[in-house]
């Protein structure tokens, strides 16, 4: 081989190299897609590691979305789940089949304090889109409201009172979240944080490599900006969160006194107690978004003492609570401190 040809077998060995070099490199680098958009009345946000187009996977969500609603939505008249409600058919989907399961566990767990079955009360504090009744007769509604008034038996609801209805809002929101993050690893994607107004699910680590970072927002009445206001940063994979409060949904009544959406199906009374906020993490984004509204109408004492009883099926907790002097008080879970962004003067549960 002359010189000519050697120098140029080189030159071509040498730009193989680069080029093998470059794809290598480009092959190094995960490329995360953002999806936003609307979803269940809220903003969506997706952030997943995946080559597939973010168009595609807004179909998606938008599919679920629209399943959900025809399934389990109070707002729309023509859902299964308003039917039901009218007493106009009794069968079930498997999307209200699961939410009554788990909600029945839960309302066991709760010793009442959960109980899908507030929508009349929910209604008569016009928190559904109702308007509200201005002296509500408790008494009279909470003849029909209580889990053990519903059995499901060969796929179909029975009632005890045919009055007894369901609201599946504490719950819902949290059901689609699972679903959405299921129907990303059915496409394989196995990086990914999928939020629905605030609730959130994730999986893997971020762009920059490490978990997942996501805000317990700040308790303060008219906070009304999702993510304006932070008060804790929580690091997170392969888990579940969801945080309620009463800072958003509320209103003053007549005589002056702050009526909050979260009600005590105990006593059909909104739960105004020193619970300001409940943050759960947890397996599923269903278990989270019920159990915070569990915890909230517990009040302090009694949901701390449920959160260590839960800690062992992996439910862990992060609670925003008023003292006597209306001074923010922080209880977690022990297991959750390593995720905290910060934990000084904070107690332990």
């Amino acid at each position: 081989m002359n010189g000519k040809n050697i120098f140029g077998a080189i030159r071509f060995f040498i730009i193989s190299l680069a080029a093998t070099a470059v794809v290598a490199c480009r092959h190094a680098q995960p490329v995360y897609v953002d999806v936003d958009g609307q979803m269940l009345g809220t903003f969506l946000h997706i952030t997943a590691e995946t080559d597939r187009p973010a168009s595609e996977i807004y179909e998606h969500m938008m599919l679920i979305d629209s399943l959900a609603k025809s399934s389990m939505s109070i707002f729309d008249e023509g859902s299964l789940l308003n039917r039901i409600n009218r007493n106009q058919t009794d069968s079930l989907d498997e999307h209200i089949a699961f939410n009554l399961e788990l909600a029945g566990r839960i309302n066991a767990i709760s010793d009442g304090a959960y109980d899908v079955t507030v929508k009349p009360l929910v209604e008569a504090y016009g928190f559904a889109a109702k308007d509200r009744t201005r002296q509500p007769n408790i008494d009279s509604i909470m003849e029909f409201v209580g889990f053990d008034k519903l059995r499901v038996e060969g796929g179909r609801l029975v009632k005890s009172d045919p009055r007894v209805q369901i609201d599946f809002n504490s719950i819902a929101k949290g059901y689609v979240v699972d679903k959405a993050a299921e129907a990303l690893e059915r496409m394989g994607v196995k990086n990914y944080i999928v939020d629905i107004g605030g609730e959130v699910r994730c999986r893997g680590q971020r762009a920059k490599g490490g978990p997942w970072r996501v805000g317990v927002e700040t308790p303060f009445d008219g906070n009304q900006v999702p993510g304006a206001y932070v008060q804790q940063v929580i690091s997170l994979t392969d888990c579940a969160f969801a945080t309620s409060g009463n800072y958003r949904r509320y209103y003053i009544d007549e005589q002056g006194r702050k009526v909050a959406h979260t009600i005590d199906p105990r006593t059909g009374r909104s739960a105004i107690s020193d619970m300001l906020s409940a943050t759960v993490v947890a397996p599923t984004c269903a278990e989270a978004d019920a159990f915070g509204t569990m915890f909230m109408a517990l009040g302090k004492e009694k949901a701390i003492e449920k959160a260590r009883e839960l800690e062992k099926h992996g439910i862990l907790v992060y609670f925003i609570t008023s003292d006597d002097k209306g001074e923010f008080e922080i209880y977690y879970s022990e297991a959750l401190a390593p995720t905290l962004k910060h934990n000084e003067g904070f107690h332990t549960i």
